[in-house]
């Protein structure tokens, strides 16, 4: 088992995987925001009590808080830092009224609001695109090159050799993909549609429910078939096929993502599985250790995962604001204060709620209690 990183290491790189991010998630609302008139109060990184910051000739405050787990830009005529209206706004003179948020037609507040997210896509994209036309790609055929024994696989007739094409209506075209989707369901029956010798076949078997280790000591609950593949081969991609390229890396992320939320809800994997900001720092210092090609896919599948999450339709993530911007081009009026403010403190219990749940959750993988209740004895 390697020795894990130490605890500044660790830090530093989750400041340095994190940080960046959520800063370009704020600059597209703010950049978007100039373009359509809109004018800045505040522009901080992280929440509470402020750190360092200072005030540009706009009247902006850019400042670093004690707490960088997120951050937000507050426009002129918010209430606060969920972009709820503050309804002195309507008394302002008009010029500054003009350049208020909530005074901009709702394409241009869900333009601003979009942005942050489109960023950390693109951002994930271009960092994908860049190790791919820099190093290339191992790809590892879906074949199966070797069959445990006693494993469901072999139990279930899989041979060596086997071309795995399809798990239920799903196309197979890699290995990857076929490590995915058995990993997220355990204890659940699969089609899956075979190539041997040439002849298509159909094999169903239940992939079964195992707890690892990997090399740094993480618990990894996950299902299993009993199936290793070939050797990969490395394969050059040319700069006209590295965006396309690019793109299905990015859009397999947000797949994988969606696919490991669905097994959660169904009951197919363990909601232990879910992580949190200390589990994240852990996973960010471990993959620092291993040089920083690999750090740097770490950080494009994060920045990839904050915008899916950030669309999210619900209330002080920026999916809520567009789904209330949707009802209201749809109604030709805003949503009720009333309305929206139920929302927002709804949203913000269920939020706050998942985030004791994810960090006890982190704690409890870390074997936290543990230690604790040693110490305490």
């Amino acid at each position: 088992m390697t020795q894990g990183p130490g605890f500044i290491w660790t830090v530093l790189s989750f400041l340095i995987a994190i940080g960046p991010l959520i800063f370009l998630h704020e600059l597209g609302h703010y950049l978007v925001a100039r373009w359509c008139g809109v004018k800045a109060d505040v522009f901080s990184i992280g929440f509470g009590r402020e750190v360092v910051g200072w005030t540009d000739k706009r009247g902006t405050r850019w400042k670093v808080a004690w707490m960088p787990l997120g951050g937000y830009v507050r426009f002129a005529g918010d209430a606060n830092a969920a972009s709820q209206p503050d309804q002195e706004w309507m008394e302002l003179p008009d010029f500054e009224r003009s350049q208020v948020f909530h005074a901009k037609p709702v394409w241009q507040r869900a333009a601003i609001t979009a942005a942050g997210p489109i960023v950390n896509f693109l951002v994930g994209f271009l960092l994908l695109a860049g190790l791919l036309a820099t190093f290339g790609e191992m790809r590892i055929p879906s074949v199966v090159g070797n069959v445990v024994a006693g494993s469901v696989a072999d139990t279930s007739g899989f041979r060596p050799g086997d071309r795995i094409v399809s798990i239920g209506d799903k196309r197979i075209e890699d290995f990857e993909e076929l490590y995915e989707t058995v990993y997220a369901r355990p204890r659940v029956a699969l089609d899956f549609g075979i190539l041997r010798n040439g002849q298509s076949m159909h094999i169903v078997a239940t992939p079964a429910y195992i707890e690892t280790r990997d090399t740094f000591g993480n618990v990894q609950r996950r299902g299993s078939m009993g199936i290793t593949p070939v050797a990969p081969s490395h394969v050059d991609i040319g700069w006209q096929d590295v965006p396309s390229a690019a793109l299905d890396r990015t859009i397999g992320v947000v797949g994988s993502t969606i696919d490991g939320i669905g097994q959660i809800i169904f009951g197919n994997l363990s909601a232990k599985e879910m992580s949190g900001p200390v589990k994240m720092a852990k996973y960010a210092g471990q993959v620092a250790t291993l040089g920083w090609v690999p750090f740097v896919g770490f950080v494009a599948m994060v920045s990839i995962n904050l915008g899916f999450i950030n669309l999210l339709p619900i209330p002080m993530l920026d999916g809520g604001h567009l789904l209330f911007y949707a009802i209201e081009g749809v109604i030709r009026r805003p949503v009720s204060p009333e309305t929206q403010d139920w929302a927002f403190r709804t949203g913000f219990a269920v939020l706050m709620t998942l985030m004791l749940f994810v960090t006890f959750n982190d704690f409890a993988s870390l074997e936290l209690w543990h230690r604790l209740s040693g110490l305490i004895g």
